[in-house]
C-alpha cells in the first residue's frame, strides 16, 4: 500500500509539472501571435489626477498620461498634456471630473476662454432664467445638471363668465444649467434659491417668457434617468375632489342616459330624414308622371251606343160618376122609386 501511494504521488507531480510547462508554451504562443497581427496596439490618454469642479483651471500638475487601447479612446480625448494645453491662455473646466477620467474636448473651454453658461449650451439652444421660491424650486434639491418639468398654474374665465384655475405641464425634461448663479455640478447641499436657469430651444425659450406673465410656473423634478416625455393632461379643480363609488356610478348612469338620448333623438331624425326622402321620391315620381302625361297626345276615344230604353208608365184614372141617379121614397109600405139627374 505504501508504494503504491508513492507511486501516484510521483505521477501526480509529473502531470502536474507537465500541464504548467504546456500551458505556459500556449500562451507565449498568443502572446507571439498578438504580437505578430499587431491586434493591441499601445496608446496614451490624458485624465484628470485629481477631482476637477466647474471653473478649475487646467495645468500639468492635475493631469497625467495613462495608457489606453488603441481602438477605444474615447472620442474628443487628448494622447498627451501638451496637446491638451496647447494654445494661449489657460483652459478651464466645464463640468465636475473625477479622478482618472479622460479629459475629453466637450468637458473643458478653448485656449482663453471663461467657464461660462455660453460654453455649456448645446448647439441652437439657449440659457433662460425663471423665477422661483422655497416651494416652486422643489425646496431648493434642483441642481446643475438635473431635469425638470416646467408646470403653469394660471386662472382663465370660461364661458359662463366664472374664473377657473388648472394646471399644464408646459415643458418636459428640461435641462438645469444652473441655480441663482452657481453652475457647479458638484454641488450636493441643498440651497433654497430665487432662480434657476434652463437649457431650451428657441421657441421652449419663447414659451417660457410668456409663461412666466400668464401664470405661476412651478418646477417638478424628474428621475436622473427619465428623459423622455409623457402623455399629460390638463387637472382642473373638479380633480382634486374625491369620488364615491356612488358617485362614480350615478355619473355613469348620467352620462349612459344621455348618450340613450342621443342615439334616440338621432334615431328619430333618421327616421323624419327616410320619410321626407319617400315623400320627396314620390313627389317626383308624381312631377315626372305629370310631365309625360303632359308631352303625351291625346288620343281620340270613340262615342259609347246609346240605347233606347222604353218605360211603361201606368196611370190610375178615376171614372166618372153617373150623370143621374135613383132614389127610393116609401110611400106607406110602397116604395117609389124616381130617376132623377144627379147634382154635380
Amino acid at each position: 500500500m505504501r508504494a503504491n501511494t508513492l507511486i501516484m504521488i510521483v505521477l501526480a507531480g509529473v502531470f502536474g509539472v507537465l500541464a504548467v510547462v504546456l500551458v505556459n508554451i500556449w500562451l507565449a504562443g498568443q502572446r507571439s501571435a498578438m504580437a505578430q497581427t499587431g491586434v493591441v496596439q499601445g496608446s496614451t490618454v490624458v485624465v484628470a489626477a485629481m477631482p476637477l469642479k466647474f471653473g478649475d483651471a487646467l495645468s500639468a500638475d492635475k493631469l497625467r498620461e495613462v495608457a489606453w487601447p488603441a481602438g477605444a479612446v474615447p472620442a474628443g480625448a487628448f494622447k498627451s498634456t501638451k496637446d491638451l494645453l496647447a494654445g494661449d491662455g489657460a483652459k478651464q473646466a466645464l463640468q465636475s471630473i473625477g479622478v482618472n477620467e479622460p479629459i475629453l474636448a466637450t468637458k473643458i473651454t478653448g485656449p482663453g476662454q471663461r467657464a461660462t453658461l455660453s460654453a455649456v449650451l448645446g448647439e441652437g439652444m439657449k440659457a433662460v432664467s425663471i423665477r422661483v421660491n422655497d416651494v416652486l424650486g422643489v425646496a431648493g434639491f434642483v441642481f446643475p445638471g438635473d431635469r425638470v418639468d416646467i408646470l403653469l398654474t394660471r386662472t382663465a374665465r370660461g364661458d359662463d363668465g366664472a374664473d377657473k384655475s388648472f394646471v399644464d405641464v408646459l415643458l418636459q425634461s428640461m435641462k438645469v444649467l444652473a441655480i441663482d448663479q452657481v453652475a457647479d455640478e458638484s454641488k450636493d447641499s441643498p440651497t433654497v434659491v430665487k432662480s434657476v436657469t434652463l437649457e431650451a430651444s428657441t421657441r421652449d425659450a419663447q414659451k417660457l417668457t410668456l409663461a412666466a406673465g400668464a401664470g405661476q410656473l412651478s418646477l417638478a423634478l424628474r428621475q436622473a434617468a427619465a428623459s423622455k416625455g409623457e402623455t399629460t393632461e390638463r387637472v382642473t379643480l373638479s380633480d382634486l375632489t374625491g369620488e364615491t363609488p356612488a358617485d362614480v356610478a350615478a355619473r355613469q348612469a348620467e352620462l349612459d342616459r344621455k348618450a340613450a338620448a342621443e342615439a334616440e333623438a338621432a334615431a328619430e331624425r333618421k327616421r323624419a330624414e327616410d320619410k321626407i326622402a319617400g315623400l320627396t321620391q314620390a313627389v317626383e315620381k308624381v312631377g315626372s308622371r305629370l310631365d309625360e302625361l303632359g308631352r303625351a297626345k291625346p288620343v281620340p276615344v270613340a262615342a259609347p251606343e246609346t240605347k233606347e230604353v222604353l218605360k211603361e208608365v201606368v196611370r190610375y184614372v178615376q171614372p166618372e160618376p153617373p150623370a143621374r141617379a135613383t132614389i127610393g121614397v116609401f110611400r106607406g109600405v110602397k116604395l117609389e122609386t124616381y130617376d132623377v139627374p144627379r147634382q154635380p
